[in-house]
């Protein structure tokens, strides 16, 4: 019963991008079959094989020993000010994202990630028929932020039509940065970050085609110097870490702001109606968690970390989930935090279309208009993986 609810969830997710489609008959079947495929190749291997389960397992301790070296750095700056056994969100966690960001520049500069991204994305667009450079964004979208990965293919945005911004910008928006992957790592299981980060770059490119078809274009040319600003292994570093730092303070005043006001609503309509406004948002979600595969019983609880996560940020509903997690069944656990590992929510929108605006006005007001729309397919997006996972769990 469980894998015919999350049949029925897949076929509905796609048949509500089937009519949002603005060019029904111009949809690339062949693409959107090859995406699916390799989602549920990929998911399968990870989860249901004995070299997926070592590999995912390798992975997960090697970022994490990483990750350790990292946390030198921030012990040094801020040794003594946590006691002993006790975590502090902005140094446990946080601070950590400035070692990450160092580290993808690095990668980036010496042009390992650049090349990586380009072939791997030229070889999805030769597999898929898709064009080169919503490929090539998809994948690169894997490892860095929205703003990054737009201006990536700067050089390409002034030639995009309406169909192919929009392809691009729902990429970037249903994608995570692996400058933060540590981060999430310390809050929820490490193998459904991983897996949702692989995911989610071929969930955005499904959706997004399947509502916005496009031709593909023979004369595109990807140029990977366009991913890197740094002049020398140096400047790098310095980038990354100054990176690093203002997303975390970004995210914790993000934090600060949201996590107040939640907590605010929630008493305001508490003392108003009995019923807070976090679980309000979990009856209005709990259909969509049960089509997604969610336990009948957790489907409120379930999409009440879903609510949370579409009207504040992803870090804010992570903080929900986490206590949660050794209560939860295994079943809801992978399936949230699957979902969660996204930039899917209303805040993305002004940082996509001011991103795009920094480098041109007038497809900034292309992407504005076409705002919620954009929100909606990335969270289809996450609801695609999200649902896939759930299948092999």
């Amino acid at each position: 019963m469980d894998i015919l609810i999350a049949i029925i969830g897949i076929l509905l997710t796609l048949g509500i991008a089937f009519l949002l489609s603005n060019d029904k008959t111009g949809i690339n079947y062949k693409a959107i079959i090859t995406l699916f495929v390799l989602q549920l190749v990929i998911t399968l291997i990870m989860f249901k094989t004995v070299v997926g389960l070592k590999v995912v397992e390798a992975v997960s301790n090697f970022v994490t020993t990483v990750l350790n070296y990292g946390y030198e750095g921030v012990n040094f700056v801020t040794g003594g000010l946590v006691p002993e056994g006790a975590s502090v969100f902005f140094i446990n966690v946080l601070m950590l994202i400035i070692f990450t960001s160092t580290l993808l520049s690095i990668l980036t500069y010496i042009r390992v990630l650049p090349l990586a991204i380009k072939y791997i994305g030229g070889a999805l667009a030769k597999i898929t028929g898709l064009s080169k450079v919503v490929s090539f964004n998809s994948v690169n979208s894997i490892f860095f932020g929205q703003s990054e990965a737009l201006l990536a293919i700067k050089t390409h945005l002034d030639k995009m039509d309406k169909n192919k911004l929009f392809i691009v910008s729902t990429s970037a928006m249903a994608s995570v940065s692996a400058s933060i992957m540590g981060a999430y790592m310390s809050m929820i299981p490490a193998q459904y970050v991983l897996v949702a980060m692989l995911l989610n770059a071929l969930s955005g490119l499904t959706i997004a085609s399947i509502i916005t078809p496009i031709r593909k274009d023979e004369d595109e040319e990807i140029h990977v110097k366009d991913i890197s600003q740094a002049d020398s292994v140096f400047g790098a570093i310095s980038a990354g870490a100054l990176d690093g730092g203002r997303v975390a303070l970004i995210v914790a005043a993000m934090l600060v702001a949201y996590v107040g006001l939640m907590a605010l609503i929630n008493a305001a309509f508490a003392g108003a109606i009995g019923i807070s406004f976090t679980e309000i948002l979990g009856y209005i979600f709990a259909p969509v968690a049960f089509i997604m595969g969610v336990p009948s019983s957790e489907i409120v609880t379930a999409g009440s970390i879903m609510g949370t996560k579409l009207a504040t940020n992803e870090f804010v509903a992570m903080l929900q989930l986490q206590p949660m997690i050794e209560t939860l069944n295994p079943k809801t656990v992978g399936i949230i935090s699957t979902f969660l590992v996204s930039f899917a929510n209303f805040s993305s929108i002004g940082i996509i279309s001011g991103s795009i605006q920094a480098i041109n006005r007038e497809k900034a007001n292309i992407v504005e208009k076409f705002g919620l729309k954009m929100l909606l397919a990335a969270t289809l997006a996450s609801i695609l993986t999200a649902t896939i996972v759930g299948l092999f769990i």
